[in-house]
C-alpha cells in the first residue's frame, strides 16, 4: 500500500513538473538604438512592442527590451546578457546594420534565432554559416536600390552621384545602387561618404554636385539623412533627390522640412497604407497597425520602423505554434525548432509585405514589399 501511495506521489509530481514546464513562456529578447543617432528608428520599435499583447498564437510570451544607444558594442553586450541572464528563446535587433552585423556570430555561436529590424542584405546573404541563424523583418537594400533604378530609368535619369554612411548601411546600398544603377545603364558619376554623428557635409555635397548628376541618391537613414539634402538645397541643388527606405519616419519630415519636398524614395506599403487600393492584401494588416499605433501616440506618428517590429512579432507568431509542436520553451531544443519554423513561413501577410521564408531566402520578401513614395506638403504621397 506504502509502495502504490509512493508511485501516486511521484506520478503527481511528474504531472506538476510537465505542467510548469508548459506553462514556461516564450522569451523573447530585444536590443534596439532607443538612443544614439539612429534613436529615430529605435524609439517607434520600443512604442510598437508596448502594443503588444502578453501572449503569441495563445501562447504566454514575455518581451525583454534593452536599448544599445546605437552602438555595436553595446548591441552585443545586450545580446549576450539577454542569453545568459534572461534565457531567452529569440533575439529581435538591432536597428541598424553595424550593430546587427556585429550580433550574427553570438546568434550561431548561442544556436538562438535571431530577426534583425536592420535593412542590409549582408545580414541575411548568402544563407550559410552563421547567417542559417538570422531572418530579417525589412525589405533589403538590393530589393529597394532595384526599385530606385526603374523609377530613374523611366524619368529619364542617366547619370547619379552617391552620398552615403560611411559604415555597413551605406556600404550595402553603395554596392547594391552600384548593381541596379548598372543593370539599367546610368551612371555614377561622384560617391561622397559621411558619418552618422557629422554635423556638415560641405565638402562632400560640393564634390557631388560638381559632377553635375541628374539626380543624387543619400543613402542614410533616420534623421542624420536630412543633413546632406538640407545642404543640397542650401547651395542651389535643383535636381532630384533620391532617399532611401531608412528616412520613412515623421523625424525626417520634421528635421528636413521644405528642403525635403520632392524627395523619392522607395517605402514598405505601411507608409501609405490608406492610399493603396482595396485590392491590396498588406491593406488591412498595415492599416490595424497603423491605427492602433496612432491611437497610442497621434496622429501621424506611425513610422515604418515601427512596424518593422510589428512584423517579426508577426513572424513569430506564425512560428512559435509550429516550434512548441516538438520543444518546450527555454530549452536548446526550442531554439532550433523555432529557427526551422521560421524558415519555413509561407504566406504570411505582413504590414510591410508578404514573407516567403526558404532555406536560401531568410528575408522571405518580393516585390510586393515595396512602393514609390514622394514627399508633399509634409505628407507622404504614393506614386503611380
Amino acid at each position: 500500500m506504502i509502495r502504490i501511495r509512493a508511485f501516486a506521489v511521484i506520478a503527481a509530481l511528474l504531472t506538476f513538473a510537465a505542467t510548469a514546464l508548459a506553462a514556461e513562456p516564450v522569451r523573447i529578447g530585444v536590443t534596439i538604438a532607443q538612443t544614439g543617432p539612429a534613436a529615430s528608428l529605435g524609439i517607434p520599435q520600443r512604442n510598437t512592442i508596448a502594443l503588444f499583447p502578453d501572449t503569441i498564437a495563445g501562447e504566454k510570451v514575455e518581451w525583454i527590451v534593452l536599448d544599445d544607444g546605437s552602438d555595436a558594442t553595446k548591441a552585443v553586450a545586450n545580446m549576450r546578457k539577454l542569453i545568459d541572464e534572461s534565457k531567452v528563446d529569440v533575439i529581435v535587433g538591432s536597428s541598424i546594420t553595424p550593430a546587427s552585423l556585429a550580433m550574427i556570430d553570438v546568434a550561431a555561436e548561442q544556436k538562438i534565432p535571431m530577426i534583425t529590424l536592420a535593412a542590409s542584405a549582408k545580414l541575411i546573404e548568402p544563407v550559410e554559416g552563421s547567417r542559417k541563424w538570422v531572418f530579417k523583418a525589412p525589405q533589403s537594400d538590393s530589393l529597394m536600390a532595384d526599385a530606385i533604378a526603374d523609377y530613374m530609368a523611366k524619368a529619364g535619369v542617366k547619370s547619379v552621384a552617391f552620398i552615403g554612411f560611411n559604415d555597413a548601411y551605406g556600404d550595402g546600398w553603395l554596392t547594391e545602387a552600384t548593381r541596379a544603377l548598372g543593370a539599367k545603364e546610368i551612371k555614377l558619376v561622384d560617391t561622397e561618404r559621411y558619418a552618422r554623428t557629422d554635423t556638415s557635409v560641405t565638402g562632400q555635397v560640393l564634390k557631388a554636385m560638381a559632377a553635375k548628376p541628374d539626380a543624387i541618391l543619400i543613402a542614410a537613414s533616420g534623421t542624420p539623412a536630412a543633413l546632406p539634402q538640407k545642404t543640397l538645397k542650401e547651395r542651389g541643388y535643383t535636381g532630384t533627390i533620391y532617399q532611401t527606405h531608412g528616412v520613412a519616419n515623421a523625424d525626417f519630415l520634421r528635421v528636413g522640412g521644405k528642403d525635403v519636398e520632392g524627395t523619392i524614395l522607395p517605402a514598405g506599403p505601411v507608409l501609405v497604407a490608406a492610399q493603396l487600393p482595396e485590392s491590396n492584401p498588406i491593406k488591412k494588416v498595415a492599416l490595424d497597425y497603423v491605427q492602433r499605433y496612432e491611437a497610442k501616440y497621434g496622429a501621424g506618428s506611425m513610422a515604418t520602423f515601427g512596424a518593422h517590429a510589428q512584423d517579426a512579432e508577426l513572424m513569430l507568431a506564425a512560428a512559435i505554434p509550429v516550434a512548441l509542436k516538438t520543444a518546450q520553451p527555454g530549452t536548446p531544443e526550442f531554439r532550433v525548432a523555432l529557427r526551422n519554423a521560421l524558415e519555413g513561413i509561407h504566406d504570411v501577410v505582413l504590414t510591410h509585405g508578404i514573407s516567403n521564408m526558404s532555406p536560401t531566402d531568410h528575408s522571405g520578401l518580393d516585390t510586393r514589399a515595396r512602393v514609390m513614395v514622394t514627399i508633399k506638403d509634409g505628407s507622404w504621397v504614393l506614386l503611380p
